[in-house]
């Protein structure tokens, strides 16, 4: 199939807009020369005339009908209306008076229309350029321009990103080939009666390339791409949006094939029906227009492919989701580990990176990082090496930075008391010395008592590998480090600090999950919550129980005696070990951070194997 060539939508060039000017310039010139002429003449009353006439003060005059304008002798002009009389007309000739006489002017009322409508002609012309110079794909702002669509128009030749600049995200990228597939040879799949789908939702946590993706879509398949978010649509004013989204696939069917792409659908596709008021009326009557163009856009279909993105997909109507419409839905996930590499040697390529640094073993310990955020991880090493005027990027430099990105900066105004630095070292302690201990935990990977963000310290173990699973032994585990820093207070000081209110929520909620919803309990594997939580924010959205206050009753208990059994381990182990955990406590008040080969070291424990930087 031959393409044809995509040009943007023409603007009206500066020579017409310097024309109009010109013609504004010329009109109120000549206003003002008609004005300035008018007030040299002097209006006189007809019984001034007279005496100026028998004074013998006039030169000439010009009589036209009833209209006599004329000139005195010493330069001036005057003009007045008269009814014509042999008595004028001889004391005019007696006093030498040179007199002319014309016609009736014919054609005068024009010359008086055309100064009358003037102005109103000149403000017509303005409006006409102005209304000609929004060409419906920007217009921001602009008085003419509120009912047009505010997409970003990008020819196929001026877009530069393709697959090769996506890493990662392979599944994703394998469902859109097909759209590229049919955008350059459609009679491949309808010659078997394939139809390709009129919509594809990306869906996912923000910063895991969605915006990306759709824009290498256009870039692969080399056609117009109209990019625009869900919050361009709606204003204040009732109407505009659905006047905009008709602007918008107008202007589209006039590209095709194109892509359309609408960041942040949910801003506009939110379920309707929700809410009362003027404002959600509005919203309501953008998404039906959007129904309605994804239904009828365009006779020849696939022309125009609407790519959308959100992060919200819970809240789109589902008119919006069915077949038809938004035919293909595809997950955008985190990167996994094979894709962290990849983004991270994309995003390097224009950083000095030092030769210890290893890429895979950064990619290992960034577990849960979206793509945005491993950006920003290296941009953050850079700016950690730049400040130390280094000539390269460390791996210390990629610690500091990960730190101050999962903890916040380092607090070094923060002065705490020897008493408050004691109670956090034992703290620390404690949580490091059962991440060592126990079975089924992640690898330590350091322990620090400075404070960061609103922490005092920290405890870190990062995972070996990629983890999409988790047994009841490793979440049981996971219970009793969190544990550790609250038995080892009161193990040493007899005491119990607010520093453990962290803990204590997280080991609660793990508890909590074990029993209602994992089946990991003496009640069996039932559901016994029905949390509804965002996939993607991590909150939860819808709190309903479903089950009675007896039951709820057996609940609590079995988190309890998780809570307690764990508690009684956690004291039996760190008691056992004091000596180890007393050393442990000494050497983070010297040195306030110890990585885990000096841990290992320090206690006598031969160390776990890991790969992780």
């Amino acid at each position: 199939m031959k393409k044809r060539k995509i040009l943007p939508p023409k603007k009206i060039g500066p020579n017409a807009a310097w024309l109009l000017l010109l013609f504004l310039v010329a009109g109120m010139a000549y206003l003002f020369w008609y004005n300035s002429v008018n007030r040299q003449v002097e209006r006189i009353k007809y019984s001034q005339l007279l005496t100026f006439a028998q004074n013998n003060k006039i030169e000439s005059v010009v009589i036209q009908e009833q209209h006599v304008k004329g000139k005195l002798k010493n330069g001036k002009q005057f003009e007045t209306y008269v009814i014509p009389s042999e008595k004028l007309w001889s004391i005019l000739r007696s006093n030498d008076v040179l007199m002319d006489v014309y016609p009736p002017e014919k054609q005068s009322w024009g010359s008086y229309l055309f100064i009358s409508l003037l102005p109103l002609l000149l403000i017509f012309l303005w409006i006409a350029y102005m209304r000609k110079n929004q060409n419906g794909i920007g217009g921001a702002g602009k008085i003419f321009s509120f009912g047009k669509s505010k997409a970003k128009f990008f020819s196929p030749n001026t877009i530069n990103v393709t697959f090769k600049n996506v890493a990662g995200v392979h599944e994703a990228k394998e469902d859109l080939k097909d759209i590229i597939e049919f955008l350059k040879n459609p009679i491949k799949f309808t010659r078997l009666g394939a139809k390709i789908p009129k919509g594809i939702l990306l869906r996912g946590a923000p910063g895991n390339g969605k915006t990306l993706l759709a824009k290498a879509v256009a870039g692969e398949a080399n056609c117009p791409f109209f990019s625009i978010s869900g919050s361009d649509f709606v204003e204040v004013f009732v109407g505009v949006g659905a006047s905009r989204v008709r602007s918008l696939f107008t202007q589209a069917k006039k590209n095709s094939p194109c892509i359309v792409f609408i960041d942040e659908i949910d801003a506009v596709g939110r379920q309707r029906g929700i809410g009362l008021g003027g404002g959600n009326d509005e919203r309501e009557q953008t998404l039906n227009q959007l129904l309605s163009e994804m239904d009828g856009f365009s006779t020849e279909h696939g022309s125009v492919i609407i790519l959308a993105a959100t992060n919200r997909p819970d809240v789109l109507d589902k008119a919006l989701l069915r077949p038809g419409r938004f035919d293909r839905i595809i997950e955008v996930p985190y990167p996994d580990l094979i894709s962290r590499e990849k983004i991270l040697e994309v995003h390097s390529k224009g950083v000095k990176l030092g030769n210890e640094v290893d890429l895979n073993k950064i990619a290992r310990g960034t577990q849960g990082f979206s793509g945005a955020d491993l950006e920003n991880l290296i941009n953050e090493a850079a700016l950690v090496a730049s400040k130390k005027n280094k000539q390269n990027v460390t791996l210390e430099d990629f610690e500091q930075a990960r730190d101050k990105l999962l903890l916040g900066s380092e607090r070094k105004t923060l002065i705490l008391t020897k008493k408050e630095k004691e109670l956090t070292a034992y703290h620390e302690s404690g949580h490091t010395l059962l991440n060592i201990l126990l079975p089924n935990t992640d690898p330590l990977h350091k322990v620090t008592i400075i404070p960061r963000g609103k922490s005092l310290g920290a405890s870190w173990s990062l995972p070996e590998t990629e983890k999409h699973t988790q047994t009841k032994s490793e979440m049981i585990s996971q219970i009793k480090i969190l544990f550790g820093g609250l038995v080892a207070e009161n193990i040493i000081f007899n005491e119990q600090t607010s520093g453990a209110a962290n803990d204590i929520e997280k080991a609660t909620k793990i508890a909590r999950l074990m029993v209602t919803r994992f089946g990991m309990s003496k009640l069996g594997p039932i559901v016994f919550d029905e949390t509804k939580e965002h996939p993607y924010l991590g909150r939860d959205i819808q709190k309903t129980r479903m089950h009675s206050d007896k039951t709820a009753e057996k609940v609590d208990h079995e988190v309890e005696n998780i809570i307690h059994s764990s508690l009684k381990e956690v004291t039996k182990i760190l008691s056992e070990n004091k000596d180890k955990l007393e050393i442990l406590a000494k050497s983070l008040l010297e040195k306030e951070t110890l990585q885990a080969n000096e841990v290992y070291n320090l206690l006598g424990i031969e160390p776990r194997k890991s790969n992780n930087w």
